[in-house]
């Protein structure tokens, strides 16, 4: 990863409250003669110093603003416990997957501001090593679509050879067995009305895609993916857009790596969830209950 120091501090702005000291993981900053200064040899390039100066002295130079072209947002950090909770958790209870999508195109403005979105997730390390790639249109999806079905149709015909399974099974390999009794009569139905045309049921008629991904740099690349997959679900709902992760796409991929080529991935590039987004086509009128958790504490004592 990446550590190379980016910090710059304008000493005529610093007042040497030595915030932005307290606050940096790799101890890259210090108090010299009552101002900050940089005097470590790494950085994460978080911007913990940028968000604790309060007169502004610090910039991450490889670090911009966040924009965007569908709403503005104050640059004002909102303090620990000063928003609404119960707006927050009623936003995330109310985000449902979509599966009926209206024939309407999603500007590429949106999709684009929501990809930004994904990127105030957390990451490992600070390496912020995602990618991100947009199908905007039916037809991209379309022939996307093609290419995840090839794989499923050879997929299917393996699954159907019973002494592979059972061989397999006996070798301790059981995911073709498995996806025999889960999946292949669906996918066989799947793909059925796929050349047909006449229902798409692997991406629900969405009229967009978000690939998201990560790259080998990345410390935690998969947690890292589905953080900032998470951040565009439910910007997604407050938008007003509906969304589904579309797991048989992300499988097709990892599987067979000339669809990642038919893209354009690069080598290094693995995707970790594939994003139907689109104006949705149906409402809910209540949040429904979840499966109870209890949560487990273990005993620690020595």
């Amino acid at each position: 990863m990446d550590l190379t120091v980016n910090t710059v501090i304008d000493s005529e702005k610093c007042t040497g409250c030595g915030l932005c000291v307290e606050v940096c993981p790799y101890e890259t900053i210090s108090l010299v003669d009552g101002k900050a200064c940089v005097t470590g040899e790494k950085s994460l390039n978080c911007g913990h110093c940028v968000a604790a100066c309060p007169a502004g002295a610090v910039r991450v130079t490889t670090l911009e603003p966040l924009q965007f072209s569908s709403f503005r947002i104050e640059n004002d950090w909102i303090k620990h416990g000063r928003d609404d909770t119960d707006r927050l958790v009623q936003l995330m209870a109310s985000r449902r997957s979509c599966r009926n999508f209206k024939d309407k195109p999603v500007n590429r403005n949106l999709l684009e501001d929501l990809v930004t979105i994904g990127t105030t997730a957390p990451s490992g390390s600070n390496s912020q090593e995602w990618t991100f790639t947009i199908l905007p249109d039916r037809t991209k999806i379309e022939i996307f679509g093609d290419h995840i079905l090839t794989y499923f149709r050879k997929l299917n015909r393996l699954a159907k050879i019973t002494p592979l399974r059972k061989v397999l099974s006996l070798l301790g390999k059981d995911e073709l067995e498995n996806y025999h009794e889960r999946y292949c009569e669906r996918m066989e139905l799947l793909i059925t009305d796929w050349e047909t045309r006449k229902k798409d049921r692997l991406f629900h008629d969405a009229q967009a895609l978000i690939l998201v991904g990560a790259t080998k740099a990345s410390s935690c690349p998969q947690e890292d993916a589905l953080l900032a997959t998470q951040n565009i679900l439910l910007a997604a709902h407050a938008i007003g857009l509906g969304s589904c992760v579309i797991g048989f796409a992300v499988e097709a991929l990892n599987r067979d790596q000339s669809i990642g080529r038919a893209l354009g991935l690069a080598r290094e590039e693995k995707i970790y969830s594939v994003i139907a987004v689109g104006w949705p086509d149906e409402r809910y009128n209540r949040i429904i209950p979840r499966k109870k958790i209890i949560p487990h504490y273990p005993d620690l004592n020595s």
